[in-house]
């Protein structure tokens, strides 16, 4: 016998469709990431013109550099994206699933218990060790997997990879043939900084030593080296940070497109006399009647705790009904405090959403702020923000379930 449910017993979100189940959970998310993967095609079209005739690959470890690698990797390999380098087999593994034919490079190497996954997934290891040479090897011969490697070579890095002169050491085996070496390739420490020495250094190594594989591919620049000139471009380049907007010419104006926007919401909207303190430590003085907006995001989402503002420092912005506001104190776990005295008093709202990145501030002035570098800004978003995907011919990726209907979603969190 069949027994009809309650529909009072079932869940709210189970009788919404998909579209009204994602603008749910939307209005209950403390924020939201906007991904732009037409913006980050375009940015590889504009490094792939540079590259010609040299290949343009697609760096999209951890994570595509925070924005999902399974949207970019498939919005890229659907613009003609051929290569992708991530950092480890799960990675590799989501990037397979989104880019069937691509070819795909692990650059944390080869370790014995992972071969196996690097065969299931046609996965190619980047191997800087000659023991992990070695363990490749036995692995080949034992499984008889052909899938190929590359080998990294440390032409000033000293991070991973062989010596030169632990490279010219293993050139017989190229010469002899079926060797298994789909690439070679080095990695450039001090591109960014167009003037400095260690470029020319590390090309003229890498020429000499890449010169000696004979018919095997080469590899040297990553996103700035890319603009240092077609001498370091060689038969294949690694971008990463610029696909996603990270400026790859600090000394200059940044040649790419922005790819993020992230809005956080306002919680409260607080009045503050003049003379009293906002924050934990109270490290900001209002010196005048002050509104504070508060604003749902902290460093627990990646916004870190050196944007606060203090009486002596000013910090970090953020943009509210138009207007760049300045933060109020100490960024705290899930919360930061923003002076909103400058603008229209109804302009902002309890629930209205400020920006955070965008309109003008990019994730390199946030950067400054926060005393690092683009690419830890955009790995250290965090998962609570709701994530929305634009172009690249991919779907949107489904937010998290919205919050039981009893829940305030714009209740402050400690």
């Amino acid at each position: 016998m069949n027994i009809a449910s309650d529909p009072k017993s079932i869940p709210p979100s189970t009788l919404l469709s998909p579209e009204a189940n994602r603008a749910a959970a939307l209005a209950s998310a403390t924020g939201v990431l906007t991904v732009d993967l037409d913006a980050i095609v375009a940015n590889w079209r504009k490094l792939e013109k540079t590259s010609v005739p040299a290949e343009c690959a697609g760096v999209v470890k951890a994570d595509a550099y925070g924005c999902g690698a399974d949207q970019v990797a498939r919005a890229l390999a659907n613009a003609g994206c051929k290569t992708f380098f991530v950092a480890t087999v799960d990675e590799a593994r989501v990037v397979r699933a989104a880019a069937p034919a691509a070819s795909i490079y692990t650059l944390d190497g080869f370790f014995q218990n992972t071969g196996d996954i690097y065969a299931a997934i046609d996965c190619k290891p980047v191997i800087g060790d000659l023991n992990e040479l070695a363990e490749w090897d036995v692995f080949c011969r034992r499984s008889g997997w052909s899938g190929g490697a590359a080998i990294h070579i440390d032409t000033g890095m000293n991070r991973l990879g062989l010596t030169v002169a632990e490279a010219q050491g293993i050139i017989p085996r190229i010469n002899a043939g079926d060797h298994g070496i789909t690439l070679v390739m080095s990695h450039l420490a001090s591109a960014e900084l167009v003037n400095s020495p260690l470029n020319a250094r590390q090309l003229t190594s890498f020429r000499e030593i890449a010169s000696l594989f004979s018919g095997v591919p080469a590899s040297l620049a990553n996103s700035s080296g890319v603009f240092l000139g077609a001498q370091f471009q060689f038969d294949l380049m690694r971008p990463g940070a610029a696909l996603y907007g990270i400026n790859p010419t600090p000394e200059a104006d940044n040649p790419m497109q922005p790819v993020v926007e992230l809005k956080a919401r306002i919680v409260q909207i607080r009045n503050v006399e003049r003379g009293d303190t906002v924050g934990y430590g109270g490290t900001w003085t209002a010196r005048r009647p002050t509104r504070i907006a508060v604003v749902s995001a902290g460093y627990a989402d990646g916004y870190f705790r050196a944007a606060s503002a203090n009486d002596g420092t000013r910090g970090a912005e953020v943009v509210v009904a138009g207007k760049r506001c300045p933060i109020a104190g100490r960024v705290s776990m899930d919360l930061i405090a923003v002076d909103i005295t400058d603008i229209e008093k109804n302009a902002a709202r309890r629930g209205h959403m400020v920006t955070l990145i965008g309109e003008g501030i990019t994730v390199d002035e946030l950067a400054h702020h926060f005393g690092t570098i683009g690419y830890e800004v955009l790995t250290s978003l965090g998962k609570r923000y709701a994530r929305i995907y634009k172009g690249g011919d991919a779907p949107a990726k489904e937010p998290a379930a919205p919050l039981p209907a009893a829940a305030d979603p714009a209740a402050p969190s400690n």
